[in-house]
């Protein structure tokens, strides 16, 4: 099997969190901040430099408004649109 990052689902799983941070109208630094974390954090979230745990994942979902099952379903949903 394929590592994760190297998959297509990991590229679209990163453009569904940055789309939802743009939504929100947050930078990254203002993302970062709110989770306590430095600018740097959200770059390379972003990037695939840096993968959240399922626990991180839910605290940036919180940060941007929403909830881990409205991301997973907007994940979903890119997944089958082919985005």
């Amino acid at each position: 099997m394929t590592k994760a990052i190297y998959r297509r689902e990991h590229d679209i799983f990163l453009q569904v969190l940055k789309r939802m941070r743009i939504e929100s109208e947050m930078t990254q630094a203002q993302c970062s901040a709110a989770l306590s974390r430095p600018q740097s954090f959200m770059s390379d979230v972003e990037r695939g430099v840096r993968r959240l745990d399922t626990v991180q994942l839910r605290d940036l979902c919180v940060v941007l408004g929403t909830d881990l099952i409205s991301f997973s379903k907007a994940y979903e949903k890119a997944l089958r649109d082919g985005e």
